[in-house]
């Protein structure tokens, strides 16, 4: 068992967070941190990724991807931005999806752009009656000649507002076997008609593009339905799975550096006559924090490693993200504790962090239903079905 980084981990971690301070960091600190990024500038931002492979980690790089692992690319997810690297993962997953479901006419259409960072892409899985089971989505999608026909309503669409490319998962004819089937249709916004797309105001993570799109009689070409590689809610939870523990790392992001903030404040805020830090209870409190930090950030790593490793990771998958999401938002809350009065000001960033924070704990399953996968894989039954 090896704790400590390689070389060659140090250097990808340390190569990431070089290309966030110099390249990516100048374009946010520009823009307001609260209000969507304008697509101009999220563009300049994927030009920067992609040569990294991080518009597509997860292929091989014979396929065009990054080929990194799950656990590098954990090493470099975790140095980036919240609300960016939400983007990165809605974006490369897609990538995935569409590799794994696509004819090779269809990757040689949609991929190069969406490797290169030309293009973005993002699922839209959710609706307004159906998250965390994709069986129970009611978009449907007909076929007329050449064309594929697409209605219904989709939710939470990480990258919705700036896609070029948005893959729609849609209820699609029944098996053999009398059940519907899941079946995902490549939709280009700016060349479809019949489709709006709005933004949805949350609560953190407000540079970034979450959206929610109508389809009425929305029309594709025939060859835009991907089917090559079978059922879309299998390769769902493949992607999932390593989405979970990425999810906790983005939340370990935001944790370590409310531990550096309360570690600095702590050193120079004076009371009773001497430095905050020198008071017991400041000191436990700085305790916990980097506990929650580094216990979250080695159960997302255990967790990535399993996929590393071929493993089945349901289980710890949904343990890591529940977790690490649940620890670092009570970490940043600690953080504000003890910069006192400074905690709740908007200059210190603390409180859009603890925001920020929370919003980690939605995607890719809530708590709930993390804690109900891993019960499941703890028991051998499943509650929820």
């Amino acid at each position: 068992m090896e704790f400590a980084l390689s070389e060659e981990q140090a250097l990808i971690r340390e190569t990431a967070r070089r290309m966030v301070e110099r390249d990516i960091r100048p374009v946010l600190d520009r823009n307001d941190p609260d209000t969507s990024l304008p697509r101009d500038e999220i563009r300049k931002i994927y030009a920067v990724i992609a040569p990294q492979g991080l518009s597509a980690p997860r292929l091989a790089a014979s396929e065009g991807g990054g080929e990194l692992g799950m656990v590098n690319y954990g090493l470099m997810y975790e140095q980036i931005p919240p609300w960016l690297a939400v983007s990165i993962m809605g974006h490369e997953c897609t990538v995935s999806r569409i590799h794994a479901e696509s004819t090779p006419a269809q990757r040689e259409r949609f991929l190069p752009d969406l490797l290169a960072g030309r293009k973005i892409c993002g699922s839209a899985t959710s609706e307004p009656g159906a998250g965390s089971d994709p069986r129970g989505i009611s978009t449907r999608m007909r076929i007329e000649g050449d064309e594929i026909v697409i209605n219904g309503r989709k939710m939470w669409i990480t990258n919705g507002s700036v896609a070029d490319i948005i893959a729609v998962a849609c209820v699609g004819e029944t098996d053999d076997k009398g059940r519907t089937t899941l079946k995902r249709v490549i939709v280009e916004p700016d060349k479809a008609k019949g489709v709006e797309i709005r933004e949805i105001e949350t609560t953190g993570l407000r540079q970034g593009h979450l959206a929610e799109a109508v389809f009425e009689d929305c029309r594709v070409p025939r060859e835009n339905l991907l089917e090559a590689g079978g059922d879309a809610a299998k390769m769902l939870t493949v992607t999932w799975n390593g989405n979970r523990p990425l999810c906790g790392l983005a939340a370990v992001h935001l944790a370590q550096r409310a531990l550096e903030m309360a570690q600095e404040y702590a050193g120079i805020r004076e009371q009773f006559g001497k430095p905050i830090a020198a008071h017991q209870l400041v000191q436990k409190n700085l305790a916990d924090i980097e506990t929650a930090v580094v216990t979250s950030r080695l159960v997302c790593y255990h967790a990535l490693e399993a996929l590393d490793r071929g493993e089945r990771s349901n289980g710890i998958s949904a343990m890591a993200k529940r977790y690490a999401t649940v620890s670092c938002e009570r970490a940043i809350n600690l953080a504000m504790h003890v910069h006192g009065g400074m905690g709740i000001a908007s200059e210190t960033g603390l409180e859009r962090m603890l925001r920020d924070c929370r919003m980690l704990q939605v995607p890719d399953a809530t708590n709930e239903i993390l804690t109900l996968i891993q019960g499941r894989e703890l028991t051998g039954i499943a509650a929820f079905r």
